[in-house]
């Protein structure tokens, strides 16, 4: 045997040894991380087909509804919503919860449409711009069956410049305070909108209209 087969031998046997003392000693780790990989990943497996199943399922569930609202359903819609909102996935029974409000609202019952949607913005849980949008809608609701106190305590928040909502809440305003006499304080609200570029087009050109209206009444103050 040649020296340099002598000493790639004694190699082999020095790697051998080295490598079978790694695996005595992170043999064991490395099986129990392999299977932990497996494990985890098996379970986002399952976890993203329950997600997606669950969503869908509420998805469907709420089209439905929908349509028993839109077909003048109003009793079973609002089964269904309410069906939703104790069993429904992800944002679904929010969405439920308005949609039933709105519902109540489109059948007459308005004392319980304004209910729902205080709920919904007395609700910490929920992401606040959802809970202004509630605000916004009980107020549009009170106007005609409302007092101006009882929408100014829903929206006068909602008025400053730099909330999102600003023109919803000044034209749900000005429209109670316009009920109540109050013609100064309407056209005020309705001339902040026409001038506000930021608002949507048609809150402008409603605000627009209004103002006008109030001007051609020749008592503005």
């Amino acid at each position: 045997m040649s020296d340099d087969s002598f000493f790639r031998e004694v190699n082999e046997e020095i790697r051998q040894e080295k490598a079978k003392a790694l695996w005595d000693r992170y043999g064991p780790v490395a099986i129990f991380i392999a299977a932990m990989v497996v494990i985890c990943t098996a379970l986002f497996v399952a976890w993203e087909y329950w997600h997606e199943t669950s969503a869908n399922a509420s998805g469907d569930q709420f089209s439905q509804a929908l349509v028993l609202a839109n077909s003048g359903k109003a009793d079973e819609a609002l089964v269904a919503f309410e069906a939703l909102e104790k069993d429904g996935y992800g944002a679904y029974p929010l969405l439920a919860r308005m949609r039933a409000a709105t519902v109540q609202a489109d059948k007459g019952d308005f004392k319980a449409a304004v209910a729902g949607f205080d709920e919904v913005a007395a609700d910490g849980s929920i992401p606040g711009v959802i809970r202004d949008i509630a605000r916004v809608r009980a107020a549009m609701v009170l106007v005609d069956h409302g007092t101006y106190a009882d929408v100014s305590s829903r929206v006068e928040a909602l008025t400053n410049d730099t909330n999102p909502l600003r023109h919803s809440a000044r034209e749900a305003l000005g429209l109670a305070a316009w009920k109540d006499g109050k013609l100064a304080d309407a056209l005020k609200l309705f001339e902040q909108i026409s001038a506000d570029e930021g608002a949507p087009r048609n809150a402008r050109q409603r605000a627009n209209l209004l103002a006008e209206l109030i001007r051609g009444s020749g008592n503005p103050s």
